[in-house]
């Protein structure tokens, strides 16, 4: 159960945070950036599970689909949590961390939602309904948090510290592991909103430079 009593602490004024260990961190350390762009990416997922249904508009998301987020958004606090803890090879207690099995269910669900889809010609320009468009930002966002954990990965790398006092531990693969395939579920998920709104069958493909004409937009209908 977590307390929070005064949202305010006055403790980041000076360029400072702390991780989940307790150790101090600069607001632009590697790992601190990761976990903001977690949260980030998080705050994404909010809001296309928030224009989704919206009064007077059709919901584009199944049941199972919108489920699933609000699962993964739940994760994505224990993935935050976990890139904010530097792994140590001898925890006192058992940290939060991100686990196999969350991996594999973002891979089931990417073979569930995206059985039905047909298959892609070209890569596909973000947009479409309100809901697969901000799906394609949560896309974005979670690869750039993916890019900035490796970074994080470069300074610390990604072995338990033996001794935190001297040397700081490294970053959980797995929690990087996460992101990737969130992002590839999250391309699936916006391709599934796409086509079952009021734009479905309406996946506008990107035509390399040589082959554009600026007078015949190109849509892909089945």
């Amino acid at each position: 159960m977590v307390t929070l009593s005064r949202i305010y602490t006055r403790t980041g004024d000076h360029g400072k945070t702390r991780l989940v260990d307790n150790s101090v961190a600069s607001k632009t350390d590697p790992r601190v950036e990761a976990y903001g762009l977690v949260d980030a990416a998080n705050a994404a997922i909010g809001m296309a599970l928030a224009l989704d249904g919206e009064p007077g508009e059709e919901s584009v998301l199944s049941q199972s689909q919108r489920q699933a987020l609000g699962i993964i958004q739940n994760e994505l606090f224990d993935v935050g949590a976990d890139l904010a803890n530097p792994l140590v090879a001898h925890p006192e207690w058992e940290p939060l961390r991100t686990v196999t099995t969350s991996i594999e269910r973002l891979e089931g669900w990417c073979d569930e939602f995206g059985e039905e889809l047909p298959t892609l010609r070209s890569f596909i320009l973000p947009g479409g309904n309100r809901v697969g468009a901000q799906l394609h930002v949560c896309r974005t966002a979670v690869r750039t948090a993916e890019r900035a954990a490796w970074i994080a990965v470069e300074r610390y790398g990604t072995q338990p510290s033996e001794d935190p006092e001297t040397t700081p531990g490294g970053v959980n693969e797995l929690a990087i592991g996460y992101l990737n395939r969130l992002s590839d579920l999250l391309f699936i998920l916006s391709r599934a909103a796409n086509r079952a709104g009021q734009t479905a069958n309406d996946e506008v493909l990107w035509v390399p430079g040589g082959e554009r004409n600026a007078e015949a937009p190109h849509h892909h209908h089945d």
